[in-house]
């Protein structure tokens, strides 16, 4: 989903898993409805968590060293 490339999906905790989860049960559920259907608000959202996710990494990583 994320248009950045050689970037590493940082491990997400239980809470944003289960976010993502939901996000593309969305998209599934509206592509079932119809192929033509705009995803970009799902994809964006799902962008965000992975970002949050990514900068949650970054900040404990600081923090050890």
């Amino acid at each position: 989903m994320s248009s950045r490339k050689n970037d590493s999906t940082p491990k997400l905790t239980v809470g944003e898993k289960a976010r993502v989860t939901y996000l593309v049960a969305r998209m599934a559920k509206r592509s079932i409805a119809s192929e033509t259907v705009h995803m970009g608000d799902l994809e964006r959202r799902v962008d965000r968590v992975i970002d949050g996710a990514r900068r949650r990494e970054e900040r404990n990583a600081k923090k050890r060293k």
